[in-house]
């Protein structure tokens, strides 16, 4: 049984959802107005993680990650490069989609963007208004945080140690609010920035009402797992909580789950942009084998920090390939085994007992680090098997297909060196899959993937067909 840790209550409970055999999770995603660096980048890979972990264990994920597109940060880049705040958007959801697309992260079930969400924001405003928790002042709409009696129980903070911090703030916000601790749902419109129309003048939306919006659009009033990153627990889903909770009257969240940072140097400071020692994908992809990174960022449980440097980068490839060479080795005996052993039933329950062992240091809070253990553990006894004088089809095939499994729940993908034509076909319905899920990502990678290894495909109306390149 899967435990997770819930950062609402700080401990480890047993995962139970709200529907049998389906998980409704939404993590927060970028704010697009630049190129992700690899600490963004960790929160899409640890969930891109976990959901492929949920999915491994017979869970059909509904995955909803935003875009926030809509920001003082877009505006500012808008104007810096002499284009409009949309257009900047979409420049950079692209890049993001790149990005993470090259390291294998499964595209979220959905996307949702704030700028397509503008009504149904305007509604829930309107609604935490009517019961009170909300009012306007000067064109700008604020939360009356004191109203909300839980506000504190994700970041375990009172609301006495809030107040000493928000009375410090000043500014002409504070002028506009009924108490510093009230925080914004809209904000009225400056001159010069994108902006739309409201019941209480023209402006846009504060960046935690946005969230709430799209996830309770999209997954329901109650939702298993809301994840993101640590730095986002307070006060961004702290304020999620608040909203959501006081509109529906419904607890939000089941589950609470963030990631660590990244973190850089000896004195392991966070990376981040605002402190300019951030390296981006899109040009570490540029110098690296985007798998190595990927396994790096695989190797960490997901609450744990991950320490980034070129020596921990050239430790990861080199386990990484032990694990490639290890699926070669085996891959490569195909053509010589035979149909069936005297031995098959102890190989393969020892295949079975890795499995065990595998799922249950998973099911541990998705322990990552445990997990990649066994890994390394039946990397050897594919070693070992390939190694010996006599080998059967149906221990290599049910070998491969176990180790494929695993490393594709970290976001790595191997093919042997010679596909066999069921391997082939298997790879088709698989893309066949992915298309019918409108995952494009996936189609075009296993049709690269193929390419690579010879294999050309092309699509007829009667169905993918196959052929060997000269």
């Amino acid at each position: 049984m899967i435990q997770i840790y819930n950062t609402l209550t700080r401990e480890k409970e047993e995962f139970q959802p709200i529907e049998e055999g389906k998980v409704r999770m939404y993590v927060c995603g970028p704010t697009v107005y630049n190129y992700i660096h690899i600490g963004n980048a960790r929160s899409s890979m640890a969930f891109d993680t976990i959901r492929r972990y949920l999915e491994y264990r017979g869970y059909e994920v509904n995955y909803v990650s935003n875009f926030t597109d809509v920001d003082d940060k877009i505006i500012r880049a808008a104007k810096e490069l002499g284009i409009t705040a949309p257009e900047v958007a979409d420049r950079f959801i692209h890049a993001f989609e790149e990005d993470t697309n090259i390291l294998n992260v499964k595209p979220a079930t959905l996307h949702p963007r704030v700028m397509d969400h503008m009504s149904d924001i305007l509604t829930f405003i309107q609604a935490l208004i009517d019961k009170g928790y909300a009012y306007e002042s000067q064109g700008d709409v604020y939360y009356r945080t004191r109203k909300f009696e839980g506000y504190g129980k994700l970041s375990h903070q009172s609301i006495d140690e809030l107040e000493v911090g928000a009375s410090q703030r000043t500014g002409v916000e504070k002028e506009l609010k009924e108490d510093p601790l009230d925080f914004a749902l809209w904000k009225g419109a400056k001159e010069g920035e994108i902006s739309w129309d409201s019941p209480w003048g023209a402006g846009r939306p504060g960046w935690h009402i946005e969230c709430s919006v799209m996830a309770t659009k999209h997954l329901g009033d109650t939702i298993d797992i809301h994840g993101g990153g640590q730095d986002l627990e307070f006060p961004h889903h702290e304020n999620e909580i608040a909203q959501s909770e006081a509109k529906t009257g419904k607890t939000f969240a089941n589950y609470w789950m963030h990631n660590g940072f990244v973190t850089i140097g000896e004195d392991d400071e966070k990376m981040s942009k605002s402190l300019g020692n951030f390296v981006t994908v899109h040009e570490l992809v540029k110098q690296i084998d985007p798998q190595v990174l990927r396994f790096f960022m695989a190797t960490t449980q997901y609450r744990r920090p991950i320490r980034y440097s070129e020596t921990t980068m050239k430790e990861a490839g080199v386990n990484l390939q032990k694990l490639k060479n290890a699926f070669e080795n085996l891959s490569f005996r195909t053509a010589d085994a035979v149909a069936e052993l005297e031995e098959d039933s102890q190989k393969l329950k020892e295949l079975a007992d890795l499995e065990t062992r595998f799922t249950t240091e998973m099911d541990d809070d998705f322990n990552a680090a445990n997990g990649i253990t066994v890994v390394y553990e039946m990397a050897k006894w594919l070693n070992q098997y390939s190694e010996q004088e006599a080998v059967s089809t149906v221990v290599i095939e049910k070998a491969l297909e176990q180790f494929s499994q695993w490393l594709s729940i970290f976001g790595i993908f191997f093919l042997s060196e010679e596909l066999l034509d069921d391997d082939i076909d298997q790879l088709i319905e698989e893309r066949n899959q992915a298309r019918a899920n409108r995952d494009f990502a996936r189609s075009d990678e296993i049709r690269d993937l193929l390419k690579d290894k010879g294999i050309t495909l092309e699509d007829t109306a009667q169905g993918t067909r196959w052929r060997r390149s000269e």
